[in-house]
């Protein structure tokens, strides 16, 4: 497999749409303005990078990572990181790995003093993802409130 690993592009939209559709069973939305203007929107805030793996214009394994300002920890910001998603047929191999590790150098080049990552997720295979890529959950608890 020669796969890439980068930040998205314009032209990635309908891979990661595609993609999000097997996080939590999210419905493919037609690509229209509103897709297209917060796309665009996410694609120019230098804080907010969507990681993607790519093979043969195929995307296989997205992670987001956004860097939050803070006044604590000596104003260093802190990360966040959100739907990490790889395709069923890709998973297992170590894509969403190396996408973790991608977004960890981000926030390190960014100064963070930390990274957070919040799973709804019981499957024991993605805990151990998780684990493997250094995320904790003891000392802290999740709490998450739907709008």
């Amino acid at each position: 497999m020669s796969v890439q690993f980068r930040e998205a592009i314009p032209s990635d939209l309908e891979g990661l749409l595609a993609l999000y559709t097997q996080l939590n069973d999210n419905t493919m939305p037609a690509i229209n303005e509103r897709v297209l203007t917060v796309w665009q929107r996410l694609l120019r805030q230098e804080h907010i990078h969507t990681l993607v793996a790519e093979e043969d214009g195929q995307l296989l394994s997205t992670v987001s990572v956004t860097v939050i300002d803070s006044l604590t920890h000596g104003q260093r910001p802190y990360a966040l990181v959100e739907y990490v998603v790889t395709d069923r047929e890709h998973r297992g191999c170590g894509l969403a790995f190396s996408l973790l590790e991608l977004a960890k150098q981000i926030a390190g080049e960014a100064g963070c003093y930390k990274i957070m990552l919040v799973t709804g997720h019981n499957e024991p295979g993605v805990h151990h993802l998780y684990q493997r890529a250094g995320y904790r959950s003891e000392g802290k608890t999740a709490y998450t409130q739907s709008l």
